[in-house]
């Protein structure tokens, strides 16, 4: 817990000294032999988040070196198999590694998964015009309903917008080829590939560090930092692109036309993870307290993206109250949470004051030394 601490402590004070400050480019790339790939889509079409079925799959890899080394460099080989029905199966011979920051390495006894394919193995459709895919299991023991709230998040902010990561869900059943032991299955969910989104969007990842928010689209930016205020999420920033990717449209109208697309939504109250906490500079005591981080606007600006969000209420309700895999007492509390949310909205000068006041601190304090 001290190193997640140490971890969450120095990305706090990069959010804050980064807010008004340009960067440098950075890059990162995988290096595996020419069989598997180096981008994430093929330039085919890829229909796996055209539906939300529930994807069963088996997953083989030594799982004992995977989470005992939760290397984010090291490849493992694997077979993932699927079946159409009991007598037509495909088995897929692919690599996998794990990935992230703060969850593979402080949090989670089975980190992030990433799955390459080869580039050329056609075998099924399914995952055609996939090189790599990116999966968010269990993590632990006791954890799996808190990735199916996470998966809810991806889906609430579908309904906002199509600039957004589409999701998976995936019954994966795990097989240890290093321990004759018995097959464990567990509810997962793969992210739509960043080459992918690209391609929808006409855009093309931005790596510049140090951009401030005024540089993009401010109805974009009001969009985004509202739905993470109304899931009670702080785990965000755009200079330092912390759980934001930022977009440059290829033939932009304006200048600004730029999308903004968050994820990684596990550090918000509406998960409710138990390790979940606020930065320590924040005014605020834990995630269920919300906190608006973007620039001021207007309060008829604030008022027009609440009434965005008025209207988009049924659906956010229906995406939670319509899913059939998650807990019923998980779902009573997201639906509380976002009860709260409509209810500053049933109050609407209160709730734009309450964002007034939020973004004032914030611009305030975004280009301030960390508190020691």
């Amino acid at each position: 817990m001290n190193h997640l601490k140490t971890m969450k402590e120095k990305i706090c004070l990069i959010f804050f000294t980064a807010s008004l400050f340009s960067g440098q480019i950075f890059g990162q790339a995988d290096t595996l032999t020419n069989r598997y790939a180096l981008a994430d889509t093929q330039d085919v079409k890829v229909t796996l988040f055209d539906t939300d079925d529930l994807f069963n799959i088996t997953l083989a890899f030594d799982i004992s070196t995977f989470k005992r080394n939760k290397s984010d460099q090291e490849y493992l080989d694997a077979v993932l198999t699927y079946f159409h029905n009991e007598n037509d199966s495909v088995v897929k011979h692919l690599k996998v590694r794990a990935r992230g920051n703060v969850r593979r390495t402080s949090i989670c006894d089975f980190p992030p998964l990433m799955l390459n394919f080869k580039m050329k193995d056609s075998r099924g459709l399914e995952f055609s015009g996939i090189n790599k895919l990116k999966i968010v299991p269990y993590c632990k023991e006791g954890y799996e309903d808190l990735i199916l709230r996470e998966y809810l998040v991806y889906k609430l902010y579908n309904v906002l917008t199509d600039q957004s990561f589409r999701v998976r869900l995936f019954r994966i059943k795990y097989i240890n080829t290093a321990r004759d032991k018995k097959p464990m299955t567990q509810y997962g969910f793969a992210i739509e590939p960043k080459n992918l989104i690209e391609k929808r969007t006409a855009s093309k990842e931005i790596l510049l560090q140090g951009l401030s928010q005024k540089q993009f689209d401010q109805e974009v930016l009001t969009r985004v930092a509202l739905f993470n205020y109304m899931i009670g999420n702080t785990d965000w920033s755009v200079p330092i692109q912390h759980n934001v990717l930022l977009l440059r449209k290829i033939k932009p109208a304006f200048a600004t036309d730029n999308p903004i697309i968050p994820y990684d939504f596990d550090y918000s109250a509406l998960v409710g993870a138990p390790y979940a906490m606020p930065f320590e500079t924040l005014p605020i005591k834990n995630v269920q307290e919300r906190l608006y981080l973007a620039v001021c606007r207007s309060e008829t600006s604030f008022a027009g993206a609440l009434d965005i969000f008025s209207a988009k209420k049924d659906e956010f309700y229906k995406v939670i109250n319509d899913f059939p895999y998650i807990n019923a007492r998980s779902k009573k509390e997201m639906i509380k949470y976002l009860d709260s949310f409509y209810w500053g909205m049933n109050k609407r000068n209160y709730l734009v004051k309450k964002l007034l006041d939020d973004c004032w601190w914030f611009e305030e304090h975004s280009n301030l030394n960390t508190r020691k």
